[in-house]
């Protein structure tokens, strides 16, 4: 049975060129299980500006005839693709770059100078750390100890 790392993997390689073809760009694929049903999810964006319905769908589609031809995933799952949304997630340096001077939320593995998220704007980024403008203050954070990154909505 394929694990879901390497459903991932698979699925990631197969929508590259579709993507690559509309001028979209793959944020994330998620596999995973709620309840008793499987998710595939699929999270796309535009640099150029916001996906929409129609990309979704355009995206969704053919995806689904190279998964049913591949049949990749050995169980039943739904197939979902969307925007990655105004807190799309922070994960590869690219994202982390271009989110210079914009509101992030990042959380930790453990606690980090005494908590377990922060929010501020991020300043610099470089792969082994970065910094953030956190209530006034230049915070630096090893790269290490971030379980987790997003945009985040400013109110």
């Amino acid at each position: 049975m394929a694990t879901k790392q390497k459903i991932t993997d698979l699925v990631t390689e197969m929508v590259a060129p579709i993507l690559q073809a509309s001028e979209l760009e793959l944020i994330d694929v998620e596999y995973k299980k709620e309840g008793a049903n499987w998710f595939l999810r699929v999270f796309i964006d535009r640099e150029s500006g916001a996906v929409d319905l129609d990309d979704c769908a355009l995206v969704s589609e053919a995806l689904s005839i190279k998964l049913d031809e591949k049949d990749p995933i050995p169980s039943a799952y739904f197939l979902e693709v969307s925007s990655a949304g105004a807190e799309r997630p922070l994960k590869t340096e690219r994202d982390f770059i271009r989110a210079i001077s914009k509101r992030v939320h990042i959380t930790f593995y453990e606690p980090y100078a005494g908590v377990k998220f922060m929010e501020g704007t991020l300043m610099r980024y470089e792969k082994e750390q970065l910094e953030m403008e956190v209530d006034d203050q230049t915070v630096v954070i090893p790269t290490d100890k971030i379980a987790g990154a997003r945009l985040a909505l400013e109110w």
